[in-house]
């Protein structure tokens, strides 16, 4: 199987340094919009001039727009995109939308600082065994003959690869490592090369 997954570039929410989650609507900042260039002209040098690749993408705002900047580089209208609530980004549950630093001082630390990864879970969101079951679905159900691009999250991204390549495990799933914002990868037939190592910010803040 030939598979692309890149993570979207940042947001307005990632530089203020507030939760997303699985929020739908949180535009690209300029850093961002510059990101998005970034990943639609390295792949369109990678994969040539519409590209006959599965597109799929978030339902959220900052992947459809990431995924729109991309494909006009790759020749591909916004409409080719196949959204897929299972690519969302981990539901943060109650702490959505609030400052990271809001909920650190209230509650203490909420992040393993070498993985980059959320330690405690959110309140009436979602956990790491949920994020790779929806994301096993949506991988059970793709044609392994045909190749994909998919743009999705921070967290999504390193589950996803986690379950292709492998990682370190994190409460019972295999997480890849991190990567900037704007990275994309390459997994082909379980091994994993990187496309385009992004401009914007990495770790858990970034989701």
């Amino acid at each position: 199987m030939d598979i692309i997954i890149a993570r979207h570039a940042e947001t307005v929410f990632n530089a203020a340094a507030r939760m997303q989650g699985h929020m739908a609507h949180t535009p690209l900042t300029r850093a961002g919009i510059a990101q998005a260039e970034a990943m639609g002209a390295a792949l369109a040098e990678v994969l040539g001039p519409k590209p006959d690749r599965d597109l799929w993408v978030s339902p959220s705002g900052r992947t459809q727009q990431t995924a729109a900047i991309v494909g006009e580089h790759l020749g591909h209208p916004f409409f080719d995109w196949r959204q897929d609530e299972r690519l969302l980004e981990i539901d943060v549950g109650d702490w959505k939308g609030r400052y990271y630093a809001d909920i650190v001082a209230e509650i203490g630390p909420i992040v393993d600082v070498e993985r980059r990864l959320f330690a405690v879970e959110p309140p009436n969101g979602e956990w790491f065994p949920a994020i790779a079951a929806r994301l096993q679905s949506w991988l059970d159900g793709l044609d392994p003959s045909r190749p994909v691009l998919a743009i999705s999250h921070g967290i999504t991204a390193r589950v996803l690869r986690g379950l292709l390549v492998g990682g370190d495990d994190w409460h019972g799933v295999k997480c890849a490592d991190d990567a900037p914002q704007g990275t994309v990868f390459r997994i082909v037939d379980g091994v994993q090369s990187v496309l385009l190592t992004g401009s914007g910010i990495q770790g858990v803040r970034a989701a």
